[in-house]
């Protein structure tokens, strides 16, 4: 990660952690009241092909301690009444802000995958992970609604794994790439104003079109 682009997070973190501190701490009680513990829910990732780190979230879902591999359909009786509000409003994602902070993400990069597609992948992710993971990228921002409408669709965890690998990896890796090959901070920038734009429902953050094939 260069110093340009460290910088850029940890600015724009020291901006938003007003806003989004209050927040947290509401979700915090609610999660207690309706949910019971714990809040947090801590899932390995990998920002590098050999170095993992902890992703942090509000916990959105039952524990399940044989839960492995991405949310599809088949986890849908597990959701929690808080968790469905933070799935629709992107606000179980809060927590990540400490990942930025320790720099184990960056707000702009390609999302950090789990360890089992990265060591099924080498080819893919040897390259996709050569930028610093983040909270969004170009693949979350023009990739994420039509990969949650796939693993929605999913009824059991073997289809939603399947559909993953060959529907929503080859497709993501091609958008971070992309990204990868045009990297700025200005691209940073405006990728995350997207983002926040249309999880507010603000001025400019309507997904434009784009070909995925």
């Amino acid at each position: 990660m260069t110093p340009a682009k460290r910088l850029l997070d940890l600015c724009v973190l020291l901006l938003i952690t007003p806003l989004i501190l209050p927040i947290g701490l509401i979700i915090t009680a609610a999660i207690l009241i309706l949910d019971g513990r714990p809040v947090i829910f801590r899932q390995e990732r990998m920002k590098t092909q050999t170095q993992a780190f902890y992703l942090w979230k509000f916990r959105t879902m039952v524990n399940d301690p044989d839960d492995a591999g991405v949310s599809g359909g088949d986890k849908d009786a597990r959701v929690t009444r808080v968790g469905r509000f933070l799935r629709r409003t992107k606000f179980d994602e809060l927590p990540q802000a400490v990942n930025v902070l320790r720099g184990d993400v960056s707000l702009v990069g390609p999302r950090p995958p789990l360890r089992r597609y990265v060591e099924d992948y080498p080819e893919i992710y040897g390259e996709v992970l050569k930028s610093r993971p983040g909270l969004t990228g170009i693949a979350s921002y023009f990739f994420s609604r039509h990969e949650g409408w796939l693993l929605a669709r999913c009824k059991t965890a073997a289809e939603t794994d399947a559909v993953y690998r060959r529907r929503c990896i080859p497709r993501k890796a091609r958008l971070d790439l992309i990204y990868q090959r045009n990297q700025s901070v200005c691209l940073d920038f405006w990728i995350f104003w997207w983002t926040t734009a249309r999880i507010l429902r603000l001025p400019g953050g309507r997904p434009l079109k784009v070909r995925y094939r």
